[in-house]
């Protein structure tokens, strides 16, 4: 019975951890297609060949972090404890994804203004 809804959990968490991921990434790099153009002075293949590298590192690390932490430890043999610990996965995961955003805008935002300090130079 144990076995039934740990696999339960399993057939909840990797669609919902791998949907989670797939939605971060199409509207990170859908909308970070600007920043990479601007970085790279209008060069439209070199940034659209960088964020494709990015979004597969994304893609990666966080799939990679969700097979990770995948094991579910129920503590008793009920379904309070299967959706409390799918909550804790799911939530734990969403906090990382939303770490793992900030820092790609971080990372997005620094090389624009490296970027700028770059063509001050320049000039």
């Amino acid at each position: 019975m144990v076995t039934t809804k740990i696999l339960i959990g399993y057939a909840f968490y990797l669609p919902i951890a791998l949907f989670l991921t797939y939605y971060v990434s199409k509207t990170l790099f859908n909308n970070s297609k600007i920043f990479m153009l601007d970085i790279f002075k209008g060069r439209e293949e070199i940034a659209l060949s960088t964020n494709k590298l990015f979004k597969t590192g994304f893609y990666l690390l966080n799939i990679g972090y969700a097979l990770l932490i995948l094991e579910l430890h129920l503590g008793s043999n009920t379904y309070q404890s299967l959706i409390e610990n799918l909550s804790y996965k799911l939530g734990g995961f969403s906090i990382y994804l939303g770490i793992m955003l900030f820092l790609n805008l971080y990372l997005f935002f620094r090389g624009k203004k490296k970027s700028k300090q770059a063509h001050k130079i320049e000039q």
